[in-house]
């Protein structure tokens, strides 16, 4: 296996799985969020606010499309399946999970979407976005990891089990 390529909604754990994920697997772990910071020397908040939602996803796409990397647990902010370069690359070099979460428990866990630096179009409610990605996030995924009802560590073990074999 080259890579593991975590998708999903904000708050679905895609960071929380993937670094324990890396450790047990021995992989290295990798951000893309953290990545695009570092790029641009400022917060996602502050990119969107700066360059707005097409800017964001242009940088976004470029960084993503760009991650060399192999044994590693990548980790890309949920707006990736906007950009079709980036996923075809991680197509290319992986095996994306999608880490499946009901709405309401996005909902619970997310306090302010844009203070996360959440890709939100006018006038668009997180729960018109939810409906927006999940087809997104099925159409990519090599794999569905349904999170209801499993506690992180379940779900890491859920994870896991796909690739022992």
């Amino acid at each position: 296996m080259k890579n593991i390529i975590f998708i999903g909604m904000p708050a679905s754990g895609k960071s929380t799985v993937g670094v324990v994920v890396a450790k047990r697997l021995g992989y290295d772990f990798i951000d893309t969020d953290l990545l695009i910071q570092k790029q641009e020397k400022r917060l996602l908040k502050e990119i969107i606010a700066d360059v707005g939602n097409d800017g964001f996803l242009a940088i976004e796409n470029q960084v993503n499309r760009e991650v060399e990397a192999e044994h590693a647990v990548i980790s890309p902010g949920g707006s990736v399946v906007y950009c079709k370069d980036a996923m075809e690359h991680f197509k290319e070099i992986g095996k994306i999970v999608y880490l499946k979460v009901s709405y309401e428990t996005i909902n619970r866990r997310i306090s302010s979407a844009k203070n996360r630096g959440v890709v939100l179009k006018e006038g668009q409610t997180l729960r018109d976005l939810y409906e927006e990605r999940t087809k997104l996030f099925e159409k990519y995924a090599d794999y569905i990891v349904s999170e209801e009802g499993l506690s992180l560590e379940e779900t890491i073990d859920e994870v896991l089990e796909l690739f022992d074999k």
